[in-house]
């Protein structure tokens, strides 16, 4: 168990040291330059002290003062307006739905296969078609990503914050994109390069980017 503090924190996360939906709330945590205790869980084992609090025995959670959040969208939109600077979702009300969606669509086509591909109990005959179906959706859609500096947008957004952990975890799911990729590759390194993504990683998680 891991554990940084500060006297004056009044936020704890419970964290898996290599899972992405906790590393996305690790980085909302370091754009907004939030002081916080993280424990680190091992996901594969019911930790009792956070049974008591989250009835699902999941990571990322997070207690601030009497509150309880689990589930890293709610987490993550929890932060944002508990800590408005820098804004990580847009003002008006359509560009706030557009970006929700595309956290939808994140989750949906790109996280589902990611998880199918980290599963350890999953056929290795399966996963490789899990890993050719995420490299074909992530090529097939990289033409999205010249247009602007950050995904669809100029600012850097909390849909920044849920693709990051899926491209760094790339090379060690066997995935390596092609050069006609290249807009990815340098999107990538522009998430990879920023000083809160550096801080949010956790030793696990840098050894997965080497």
């Amino acid at each position: 168990m891991a554990v940084v503090a500060n006297k004056r924190s009044v936020m704890t996360l419970y964290s898996g040291s290599s899972d992405p939906y906790s590393h996305r709330a690790r980085i909302v945590l370091a754009e907004k330059g939030v002081t916080f205790d993280l424990y680190e869980i091992d996901v594969d084992n019911q930790v009792e002290a956070l049974i008591e609090i989250n009835p699902y025995n999941t990571v990322p959670t997070l207690v601030d003062r009497d509150l309880v959040l689990y589930e890293s969208e709610i987490i993550m939109e929890y932060l944002d307006e508990r800590f408005p600077h820098p804004p990580l979702m847009p003002v008006y009300p359509v560009a706030r739905a557009r970006s929700r969606l595309m956290l939808h669509r994140v989750n949906r086509d790109w996280y589902t296969l990611m998880n199918k591909i980290l599963d350890k109990q999953a056929n290795p005959l399966e996963q490789q078609e899990y890993r050719k179906a995420l490299f074909e959706s992530i090529v097939a859609v990289s033409p999205m990503f010249k247009e602007m500096p950050y995904f669809l947008s100029e600012e850097f957004s909390l849909v920044d914050c849920a693709i990051a952990p899926m491209l760094w975890r790339l090379k060690s799911m066997g995935i390596n994109l092609p050069p006609e990729a290249k807009a990815v590759h340098e999107y990538a390194k522009r998430l990879f390069d920023r000083e809160a993504f550096q801080v949010s990683l956790t030793d696990t998680e840098r050894a997965l980017g080497e």
